[in-house]
């Protein structure tokens, strides 16, 4: 059966949403895990996104970037990480006690050693 015809039944063969944590790129993970270990206690419950000034203002999603981040998927926040002012908010927020000012700031410092090839 082919592409047209399975389309013609009306449904479609979608991308699989599987998450391969093997497959990611783990470099900017363990950079900004070894200076700032908080980073392991976050499980992102949203606390920092929600009180996020920047975020109300731009696309600064701190929830997503930790995903991201953890997943290995670093392409879609290259950007995104630069956008925080580093208010510190997001960190009197966390009750993890998450050090999420030091997190974005390392990431965004790993983000541009990855350009470098220096990562």
């Amino acid at each position: 059966m082919s592409t047209g015809e399975v389309n013609r039944f009306g449904f479609t063969i979608n991308k699989s949403r599987l998450i391969n944590y093997d497959m990611g790129d783990q470099r900017v993970r363990n950079y900004i895990t070894e200076r700032e270990p908080s980073f392991k206690l976050c499980f992102s419950c949203g606390s920092c996104t929600a009180t996020c000034t920047a975020g109300k203002y731009t696309t600064l999603n701190l929830r997503r970037i930790n995903v991201l981040i953890r997943r290995g998927d670093l392409d879609p926040i290259r950007e995104e990480v630069t956008r925080c002012m580093l208010c510190g908010k997001c960190y009197l927020s966390c009750p993890r006690g998450v050090n999420t000012r030091n997190v974005l700031a390392l990431a965004a410092e790993a983000m541009k050693m990855r350009e470098r090839n220096e990562l």
